[in-house]
């Protein structure tokens, strides 16, 4: 199954308030509603870059199937010094982020 997916963002933010977070999101095209998808911390971890793991998650409900643009994130706290991300799906590489915004 081929996935879609635009609008890759990894940022590091440094606004007071809250503390520092780190997170990457993006929009991936699901083959309907009912799918939700997730980033999680990839089991490969012997790359130079932060490897998340694209996961489906299917409702298994009746659902219309029109292809459908959803909102994923992936979101911990802490002052992070990541500069690459790698999103996997199904142990392929599906984006690779080179840039991490850092918001003051």
């Amino acid at each position: 199954m081929t996935i879609q997916s635009k609008n890759w963002t990894a940022q590091l933010d440094r606004m007071p308030g809250a503390g520092p977070t780190f997170r990457v999101y993006g929009t991936v095209t699901v083959a309907h509603p009912g799918i939700t998808p997730k980033l999680v911390p990839s089991q490969v971890q012997d790359t130079p870059f932060l490897p998340l793991e694209l996961m489906l998650e299917d409702n298994n409900g009746i659902n219309v199937q029109v292809l459908t643009d959803k909102f994923v994130e992936y979101k911990v706290t802490g002052d992070y010094h990541i500069s690459n991300v790698g999103i996997f799906y199904n142990g392929q590489l599906l984006q690779y982020i080179d840039e991490v915004l850092i918001t003051q």
